[in-house]
């Protein structure tokens, strides 16, 4: 599928992202420049290093797949995702991302360091044989197109889902707002979050339908990012995971 990649800075406009409309000097009308999000997954390349200004620009392509530009919406191609990095290390010319952008995120990845082996073994494959501007990427083959994604996307929105289950992860984000330790608990969009996730878990795993654990195994992903530590818990270098996880025990699983 196309794809596009969009390296963040603190200088970029939203309108680089989005596109913009300039005067055509043939016919003299406005003419739109469609911006790299008009593609199928997009890339936001360490994307705290925008302003809030710049990175609200995702808000409304991220929740209602389309952009708005001198008033008309344009719809974005389907399938379309949005993948984002950012790197918590470096700290300095960074801004936090605004709150209601997180919470478009369907899920939130951490990455730590590899293992001993595992380190060893990327220096081999990226070093062996090869100069510095080559990566090992011959072997990496397309395994879907967008066909196969989008019947993915339908199968997965058609697993079913018992009132039980449902039940479950909406007590699972109401709990997050008022267990202590979490200043801010997760929004409805949690919720949602946890019934896509565990479909797809469903899905991969060759059932039909969705059990307790399979929104148990998306909690920690689909709820990180929408939830925010109390300063007491942040002093005493509590962490969001730690925190969920308790959430997610002290809160029943229906026996279904």
């Amino acid at each position: 599928m196309p794809y596009a990649r969009v390296q963040f800075t603190p200088d970029m406009m939203p309108s680089d992202i989005t596109g913009h409309s300039i005067l055509d000097p043939s016919t003299r009308e406005l003419r739109v420049v469609r911006g790299p999000v008009f593609t199928h997954i997009l890339l936001a390349d360490e994307i705290n290093r925008a302003p809030a200004k710049t990175q609200s620009a995702l808000l409304e392509v991220m929740q209602e797949y389309q952009v708005t530009l001198e008033g008309q919406p344009i719809l974005l191609p389907k399938p379309f995702m949005v993948l984002a990095t950012q790197n918590p290390v470096e700290t300095e010319g960074t801004y936090p991302l605004p709150e209601a952008q997180l919470d478009r995120f369907l899920f939130k990845v951490e990455i730590g360091y590899p293992s001993s082996t595992e380190e060893a073994a990327v220096v081999v494959r990226a070093t062996a044989d090869q100069a510095g501007d080559e990566l090992p990427l011959a072997n990496v083959k397309p395994c879907l197109d967008t066909a196969d994604v989008l019947q993915l996307q339908h199968l997965t929105s058609r697993q079913r889902v018992d009132d039980q289950v449902v039940d479950y992860a909406v007590r699972i984000v109401r709990a997050t707002r008022e267990y202590p330790g979490l200043a801010i608990g997760a929004g409805s969009r949690g919720a949602l979050a946890l019934v896509r996730g565990a479909r797809a878990v469903a899905l991969l795993d060759g059932r039909g339908y969705v059990t307790p654990d399979d929104v148990k195994h998306v909690a920690l992903p689909a709820l990180r990012h929408r939830v925010a530590l109390s300063p007491d818990a942040l002093l005493e270098g509590r962490k969001a995971n730690d925190l969920l996880s308790d959430v997610i025990t002290t809160v029943p699983a229906p026996r279904i």
